[in-house]
């Protein structure tokens, strides 16, 4: 998976986004989306509250903005357009590779990991996988998707190592 690193605030240590890009690889692994790209951009709260509101309508910041990237129409062709001109396969391929991006206040991941007592480290990569999953269709709005959600999220968290402390 690819994925595009954006630092606005001059904060986030190299190291710090290599563990989300590792950390964002395993998950796309796990849910099977290896061959996709997207955008991680750290921003603060000022960046995230204008992103949130003109985005989603919210006015107010929040951790994480998730904007799940959708074709405005489906592009289709058969099989045959496809073996005849290879070309249109591979830019079919490039133009359903990009799922979205993610806007991550690292301000309150700081708040955050505070509160719950737990590290930067483990919040900041919370909200990198939370964000992740949300791009790729998954909710929280019932019940059910929450507990399907939050479930392969902490999975996918523990089994890469980062655990709560």
């Amino acid at each position: 998976m690819y994925i595009e690193m954006i630092d606005e605030t001059g904060q986030v240590s190299a190291q710090m986004q290599e563990q989300i890009t590792e950390l964002l690889q395993f998950a796309a692994e796990k849910i099977g989306k290896q061959n996709k790209e997207m955008a991680v951009t750290f921003v603060d709260n000022k960046r995230v509250h204008e992103v949130n509101l003109e985005y989603r309508g919210i006015d107010r910041p929040t951790d994480v903005v998730s904007l799940e990237y959708k074709p405005e129409s489906e592009i289709v062709f058969d099989e045959e357009d496809l073996l005849d001109n290879p070309e249109l396969a591979e830019m079919m391929e490039d133009f359903d590779a990009y799922i979205g991006e993610l806007y991550i206040s690292i301000d309150k991941a700081r708040e955050q990991a505070e509160d719950y007592g737990h590290s930067y480290e483990r919040e900041m990569g919370f909200l990198a996988v939370h964000g992740f999953l949300h791009i790729n269709g998954y909710d929280h709005y019932t019940p059910e998707e929450e507990a399907e959600m939050l479930g392969l999220q902490e999975e996918i968290l523990t089994a890469y190592g980062l655990t709560r402390e």
